[in-house]
Formats: structure tokens, C-alpha cells, sequence
């Protein structure tokens, strides 16, 4: 078990990584703005069920061979990539949908389920978040005080739980936000557009991240 003064250290550490907007926030806002606050929050929670799976994954020793193989970790980048890249497709062309669901005249945001989904393979493929969990979590990880792997698990969740929070937030301010178009729903035809190039550019991101040489 780490000492206190260690988890407080990494805790800290966490909140300035994640309250600096990434690709997880942007992807959420996006969310948020497209499709209401419902499916934001789903979305978040769908990301840090991706991220845990990054982070058993890092405990178990299988992240750093996906980092170190090149073609593996290029792999998958390029499926979040190109998923981010479908989604914000998918949310420019149905503009006009979602905002005639706020006038009542088509149906409303997307199925919880599909909702998680998206959040799920988003944080999965987030290479930022590979990186960054095989990188930091082993260093505050002390053998000394027993079996590294459950004490990558305990900071992987700690930092998981932190970015929920922090997630939801932008989350919920972005979609209360989004009750200004609502006001008048097609508006919500160029926000349905806006979000859509903004995981459009958040998928270019993520296949840009950690490009090797």
C-alpha cells in the first residue's frame, strides 16, 4: 500500500494533468454540445471505463509492450483516430437531426448504451493516456511495500476518478451552454457542425500523438 504522502502527490499531480483541457474534455464538450448533458456524463464514464482498461493493462505489463512495439502502438492510435474521426462525421451530417429534437419533431439524444460505447472505445484508444499511465504510474509504484501491480491499479484508479470529476464538469457546464441554442434549434444545426470538426480535430490529434521516428 503507498504511503499517504505519496497518494497525495500523485492526487495532486492528477488534478493539474487533468483539469488542462485534452482530448478526453474536448471530446466530452463536443458531446455535450452535440447531444446534451445526459449523454456527456455517459460519455466520461464510458472514458474511464476505457482508461481502466489502460490501466490493468499497465499493472499487468502489457501497456509498455504496446508502447514499445511501433506498429502495435500505431495501430491503436489510428483506431481512436479514425473512430473520433467517424464520430464527427456522423455528427455533421445529422446536424439537422439533433436540432429538430429540441423542437420535438425527430427523435432525442443518443441510447445510453451507444452513448458509453463511444466514451469506452475513446478512452481505449487514447494514446496520451497509454503513454502517460506506462510512463508515470510505475515511478510512484515502490516495491518495497509489496507487489508493484496492485499500486499501479490504486494510482491508475485515483487519476480515472479525478478525470471523472473533472470530465463531468465540462460536461455539464458545456451542455448547460448548449440551452442557449435550444432557444432557437437550428442553431443547433452549425453546433452540430462545431462539434463535429472538434472530434474531427481531436481524432487528427490522437494520430498525431507519439509519432515515432
Amino acid at each position: 500500500m503507498p504511503t499517504l504522502p505519496t497518494l497525495l502527490a500523485f492526487t495532486a499531480a492528477s488534478v493539474l494533468l487533468v483539469v488542462v483541457p485534452g482530448p478526453s474534455v474536448l471530446f466530452v464538450v463536443g458531446r455535450a454540445i452535440a447531444h446534451g448533458r445526459g449523454v456527456a456524463v455517459l460519455s466520461v464514464l464510458g472514458n474511464a471505463l476505457g482508461g481502466l482498461v489502460l490501466v490493468l493493462a499497465v499493472a499487468l505489463g502489457v501497456g509498455a509492450l504496446v508502447t514499445a512495439f511501433a506498429p502495435l502502438f500505431t495501430a491503436v492510435k489510428l483506431v481512436g483516430a479514425a473512430y473520433l474521426v467517424y464520430l464527427g462525421i456522423q455528427t455533421i451530417r445529422h446536424r439537422r437531426a439533433t436540432a429538430d429534437a429540441l423542437d420535438g419533431s425527430a427523435a432525442g439524444p443518443l441510447p445510453r448504451t451507444r452513448s458509453l460505447w463511444d466514451g469506452f472505445v475513446v478512452g481505449l484508444t487514447n494514446p496520451k493516456t497509454l503513454v502517460f499511465f506506462v510512463a508515470a504510474l510505475p515511478q510512484f509504484a515502490d516495491p518495497s511495500l509489496g507487489p508493484v501491480a496492485p499500486q499501479i491499479a490504486l494510482f491508475g484508479a485515483l487519476f480515472l476518478l479525478t478525470a471523472v470529476v473533472s470530465d463531468t464538469c465540462y460536461g455539464l457546464l458545456a451542455g448547460t451552454v448548449r440551452g442557449w441554442f435550444a432557444a432557437r434549434p437550428r442553431r443547433m444545426e452549425v453546433t452540430g457542425t462545431v462539434s463535429g470538426a472538434l472530434m474531427i480535430g481531436v481524432g487528427a490529434q490522437f494520430a498525431l500523438t507519439g509519432r515515432r521516428t
